[in-house]
């Protein structure tokens, strides 16, 4: 590979403090620290299953809640696989994958469009994992989509257990954009697009 696809992103307001490295060729190492253990837990399957590392470092208003925290890292990673794409030129550009956890079986599809998009439909089966509220789930995935400008459908096909359908998303989410993000070596440079720009 001719550059290395890494980006740091710093992001500072009265309610988060947020500091992110992404590595788009990396091992799947992830070091996170967002005081919000479930959700490292779901951020550590982006990591492990795209083979992305990331470093974060996320210092929020918990004491409020944890929305500001959880669509902020959203809004920073976002802008992290924005700089890393680039103009997208060589990329596959899309992505899918099905990803089963016992009972629960979820699918994603990645497009790097240029245009923000989220179609989420994840029925969960309860409001809580824990104490953490999944409905902020789909505020961290909209703050990613919106700040990427990607196009991603999420969807729980099936699942009984809510934390094994939250999971099944992420490492779906997580598979879907490593192949999107992959170097198609018969691209040669091209933009993946018939308009020439993505």
């Amino acid at each position: 590979m001719s550059q290395e696809r890494i980006a740091s992103i710093e992001r500072n307001t009265d309610e988060t403090q947020i500091r992110l490295t992404l590595n788009l060729d990396g091992t799947g190492r992830a070091q996170l620290r967002t005081g919000l253990p479930f959700f490292d837990h779901m951020l550590t399957q982006i990591a492990r299953h795209g083979l992305f590392d990331i470093e974060l470092d996320a210092r929020g208003d918990l004491d409020v809640d944890a929305h500001h925290t959880v669509e902020d890292v959203g809004i920073v990673l976002g802008q992290a696989l924005a700089t890393t794409l680039g103009d997208k030129r060589g990329l596959t550009r899309y992505g899918h994958a099905y990803v089963p956890l016992d009972e629960a079986l979820s699918r994603a599809v990645v497009d790097l469009s240029g245009r923000p998009g989220l179609t989420y439909e994840i029925p969960y089966t309860r409001g809580r994992v824990g104490d953490f509220d999944v409905d902020l789930l789909r505020e961290f995935f909209q703050g990613l989509v919106n700040h990427a400008a990607i196009t991603v459908h999420l969807d729980n096909l099936r699942g009984v257990n809510a934390h094994h359908q939250a999971e099944t998303i992420f490492k779906a989410f997580g598979r879907a954009l490593r192949m999107a993000v992959a170097l198609d070596p018969r691209m040669s440079g091209q933009i993946p697009s018939t308009k020439g720009s993505l």
